[in-house]
């Protein structure tokens, strides 16, 4: 298994409207896409491009997470933490089976089975208890545009 580049860092935020505010007044970003909602995960999110590194010609991107709806599992994390923060990393994977059967040999807890995330392409998380203590998103390595 072939661990890819850090994709994004996933922030929850009790509002996305808020957030996206803070990302270019603060922060100065330039490249925010439009919210949108992921009923199937029970969040509304947002990406935030950063410039991408010398040479590299890719960004990495702040994935904003709302709750959607009262069942959202985004609410327990807000819950303990009201103004927000940092949700999990994300890193992409040449293909999401092999990792997944990668991780469960090494006894990492895979918390489901591969999904579709936000950006168009399977997923899984892995229990942050069996990664040093960071909740960890893998996903497929998108084809084309990202």
């Amino acid at each position: 298994m072939n661990l890819g580049r850090l994709n994004h860092v996933g922030v929850a935020t009790p509002s996305i409207a808020e957030a996206i505010s803070f990302w270019r007044d603060v922060m100065g970003a330039t490249s925010i896409g439009e919210p949108f909602d992921l009923p199937a995960q029970g969040v509304k999110v947002c990406f935030v491009d950063t410039p991408p590194s010398t040479g590299s010609g890719q960004a990495t991107q702040i994935e904003l997470i709302e709750p959607l709806g009262d069942a959202s599992p985004i609410r327990a994390f807000l819950k303990k933490n009201p103004a927000g923060g940092q949700h999990h990393v994300c890193y992409e994977v040449p293909d999401i089976h092999v990792a997944k059967a990668w991780f469960e040999a090494r006894g990492v807890r895979v918390l489901g089975e591969p999904r579709t995330g936000a950006h168009g392409t399977p997923i899984f998380f892995l229990h942050p208890r069996d990664m040093g203590g960071v909740l960890t998103e893998i996903m497929e390595t998108p084809r084309g545009n990202h």
